[in-house]
């Protein structure tokens, strides 16, 4: 048995890096841990895949999240207690301001705590923010990629289909749940979301970042954006948005080694 064997996933001491790489998908695992050196695979357990090697001769980990705050809540309790101290989610999302389009960047300064995992952690009053060393090394490797970002706020949702709108017949906004099941507080979440200034929607970020805060580390997100909110038209099609990924993924590892430079 490993030393110091964690309760879910199995993790032990020297399983993980101090640098993360969480997406959702463990289908995205190996696509973050292409080409790394000392590769080794140390976690295959429920929704959690577990990478771990060294790029430049610095140690990352890159582990799945599975879908939304509780999965991920419990894999980042577990490798911060084997040492992980900066956690970068990388993902796709859905746009949800004007000027953000299929195939951009989101760079997460803060998130909308539209979730229901941190507040098992601390009341609402307490803002879920983005480490601003780690927005800042993000921001300059994608400055660096001459790919197109925006940085700015993100809401993060539980409900896949109770949050999310589709526009039907005549642009008429509909509800996305079995039978158009909706109740009048969900109509205009999606207008107010914009109204507000958010970005884009996704189901992790809040999450992550309320505990990273509240445990003393550090969180960042990139997001591509693979469709828009609400949804009017289909999204990216799977070569471009495995395209997109694997950029954001490349400004990730970048962003880690600059952050193991400043150290």
């Amino acid at each position: 048995m490993k030393k110091n064997a964690q309760i879910i996933t199995g993790l032990g001491e020297g399983d993980v890096a101090g640098y993360a790489f969480l997406p959702g998908d463990p289908g995205r695992v190996p696509k973050i841990s292409e080409g790394w050196d000392d590769l080794q695979e140390v976690c295959r357990v429920r929704e959690y895949v577990v990478h771990t090697g060294t790029v430049q001769g610095v140690r990352m980990t890159a582990a799945s999240t599975g879908i939304g705050g509780p999965s991920l809540a419990i894999l980042v309790e577990e490798m911060a207690k084997l040492g992980t101290h900066t956690f970068i989610r990388l993902g796709n999302s859905g746009a949800i301001a004007d000027q953000v389009q299929l195939g951009d960047y989101v760079i997460s300064t803060g998130a909308v705590r539209d979730e229901g995992t941190s507040r098992s952690y601390v009341g609402l009053e307490y803002p879920a923010v983005a480490d601003y060393r780690v927005v800042s090394a993000l921001v300059e490797a994608a400055s660096e990629s001459g790919e197109r970002f925006h940085t700015g706020l993100t809401v993060s949702v539980d409900g896949f289909y109770s949050r999310n709108k589709v526009y039907g017949p005549n642009r008429s906004i509909l509800p996305m749940s079995f039978n158009g099941y909706e109740q009048s507080g969900m109509n205009d979440v999606c207008a107010d979301w914009k109204r507000a200034r958010v970005l884009n929607v996704e189901m992790e970020s809040a999450t992550l970042f309320t505990m990273a805060n509240l445990f003393g580390l550090r969180a960042g997100t990139i997001c591509t954006v693979s469709d828009r909110t609400p949804w009017s038209e289909p999204g990216q099609d799977a070569l471009s948005l495995d395209r997109n990924i694997r950029g954001a993924i490349k400004v990730a590892i970048q962003a880690v080694l600059k952050l193991d430079r400043a150290r």
